[in-house]
């Protein structure tokens, strides 16, 4: 039995190491610029000035989105992770087929890939449109209180509810969607990250509010859905957030009428 639970913490430190190691590895990448020229010197960083979008640096967009949302997401997936990573474990040990907790977790990642296509994609749009300024924050009043006031809303609705919901219970996640085989593990880490795309996408549009690659709001943001998904007032933590961004989109708008 000693040597069984040794194995067992073995194998959990080897998966919480590896979570942890590339949840860093995603930080230091946004903390060095993500890629691009970040030097605003002289500049105005509420400026607003289109860049021209040339196939290299839509990939660098796109990497940009896709390595921030696993620097923001990743730690909230991991008791999930983790849960397969258990399960999987007493497979083997039952001589059943074993499939790599990798495989679950790219699905995952995969899951927001998808959304860091649709991202980039409204990212360009936006800036071609003149509504993202120099350090990629909304440029104009009303979009600002848009995005908050559709968060607030976004916090209150059934999709919210029903998505949050998975995401907060990895084990009837696991019970009710459990799938044999590479493929079967493939499937679930992308279904679980639609559950969380679901859960999230709109707060994470708050990121074109804040700024793109403001470091503070990407912080905050990544803390509001860890808190969501983890703590056992989730649930109060997400509606309490959907009422604060609420009053805070409608004093912006308030604000902009009376102007």
């Amino acid at each position: 039995m000693d040597v069984v639970e040794a194995i067992a913490r073995r194998d959990r430190l080897v998966v919480i190491a590896g979570l942890f190691v590339i949840t860093l590895l995603a930080w230091i990448y946004l903390l060095s610029g993500a890629g691009m020229d970040m030097d605003m010197d002289g500049m105005d960083p509420d400026m607003v000035m289109p860049m021209t979008w040339s196939p290299a640096y839509a990939l660098v967009m796109f990497l940009m989105w896709w390595i921030m949302m696993i620097a923001m997401m990743l730690p909230s997936a991991a008791p999930m992770i983790l849960l397969f990573a258990m399960v999987n474990r007493k497979n083997r040990e039952r001589d059943a087929p074993y499939v790599s907790t990798s495989i679950f977790a790219f699905g995952y990642l995969v899951a927001w890939a998808g959304f860091s296509l649709a991202a980039t994609i409204l990212h360009y749009l936006l800036e071609q449109a003149g509504l993202l300024s120099m350090r990629m924050a909304s440029a104009a009043d009303w979009l600002g209180a848009a995005l908050l006031i559709a968060a607030g809303v976004y916090q209150f609705t059934p999709l919210k509810d029903a998505c949050l919901r998975h995401c907060r219970s990895p084990i009837a996640f696991i019970t009710e969607h459990w799938r044999p085989g590479p493929s079967g593990a493939l499937r679930m880490g992308i279904y679980h990250g639609a559950y969380c795309v679901g859960c999230c996408w709109v707060v994470m549009g708050l990121l074109f509010y804040g700024g793109v690659m403001s470091m503070w709001w990407i912080v905050g943001l990544a803390a509001l859905v860890l808190l969501e998904k983890v703590l056992p007032i989730g649930r109060g933590i997400a509606s309490l957030s959907g009422i604060g961004f609420l009053i805070w989109g409608a004093v912006i708008a308030v604000s902009r009428i009376s102007a």
